[in-house]
């Protein structure tokens, strides 16, 4: 028996601005996390996977579509009620120099969540403040300094110690490791996936980088000017993937599986602008086996079978390559 979502996004859709200058950010983005799940949202710069993030945790508001956390629509929730969501979701930013207040020592930064729901004070607000600190692999000494004196693995580490201080559900990690060198991606990569299987928690895994999201979970969306082109499995869309974008995509990886499938053409061009989508199939321009039958019509998700969706005119096997139009 499948356990109920956790979360539930439905037709999620995000437009900035007003015509002439409409940018069309999001447009009908669906998926699901179940508790404990770790769902990967992959795609170039520009695609809506920060956004997205960001309407999850009611940062900004959506423009049409159902953002449901147990059941419950958060998208009508008013202002006066999200501090529900706020302890049972919490964000991981991915700069951080910029997500930790320089004026304010540790101890008041990853307190801020402790006061604001009333969690602890006192003696016991000092000492839960020292455990989650050491729970990221800092020291509970180091409560006492401020931002500046730490390196960057170390500040990203106080910035998860902050989402954790209130026991979230749910974790929303917006490219944690991008911001970092290479020699520390990895370790905040391995404490991430030590909090999941010690927490139990939820992730929402942002990234542009493919190998980093198949390492980290167990599903993976891809995304394009804002909709979903895949989404499975991480073993499914990894090797076996359908889309000719994903495809694309893992071509394009430094650390390309030598025996994954490729893609004969690599893009070209830029990703359009999303005040002025293509017509039809969003991913068409740079598609290398584009038809008349692209530019006309949106295509939808159709399964390829054990939950792997992807949307594409043509249904081609994973080790098949498109014929160019």
């Amino acid at each position: 028996m499948n356990a109920a979502p956790l979360l539930a996004v439905e037709g999620l859709t995000k437009y900035f601005g007003r015509a002439p200058h409409l940018v069309r950010a999001v447009e009908d983005v669906s998926f699901d996390i179940t508790p404990g799940e770790v769902l990967g949202l992959v795609g170039e710069s520009g695609s809506g996977k920060s956004t997205i993030g960001r309407l999850v945790l009611r940062l900004i508001d959506s423009t049409a579509g159902a953002i449901r956390f147990e059941g419950q629509d958060v998208t009508k929730f008013p202002e006066r009620h999200l501090k529900l969501l706020r302890r049972n979701a919490q964000m991981i930013f991915q700069d951080p120099y910029a997500s930790l207040n320089p004026r304010l020592r540790v101890r008041e930064i990853v307190g801020e969540a402790l006061d604001a729901h009333r969690l602890a004070s006192g003696t016991r607000r000092v000492q839960r403040i020292g455990e989650l600190l050491e729970t990221v692999g800092l020291q509970a000494a180091h409560m006492s300094r401020f931002p500046h004196e730490f390196s960057g693995g170390q500040r990203q580490r106080i910035g998860i110690a902050r989402a954790l201080a209130v026991e979230p559900k749910l974790i929303v990690a917006d490219e944690p490791v991008s911001a970092l060198d290479v020699s520390v991606q990895a370790q905040v990569i391995n404490l991430l996936q030590d909090l999941r299987q010690r927490f139990g928690l939820a992730m929402l895994f942002i990234s542009h980088d493919l190998d980093v999201v198949e390492l980290m979970c167990d599903r993976i969306a891809v995304l394009y000017l804002g909709r979903v082109m895949e989404i499975g499995s991480s073993e499914d869309v990894s090797k076996r993937p359908r889309h000719p974008y994903t495809r694309a995509l893992l071509a394009a990886s430094p650390k390309a599986d030598p025996d994954a499938p490729k893609i004969r053409r690599m893009l070209t061009g830029d990703i359009p602008s999303p005040m002025a989508p293509p017509s039809g199939c969003v991913f068409r321009t740079r598609c290398p086996a584009a038809t008349e039958e692209c530019s006309r019509n949106v295509p939808k998700l159709r399964s390829a079978g054990g939950g792997h969706r992807f949307a594409c005119h043509y249904d081609l096997a994973y080790d098949e390559e498109p014929a160019a139009a």
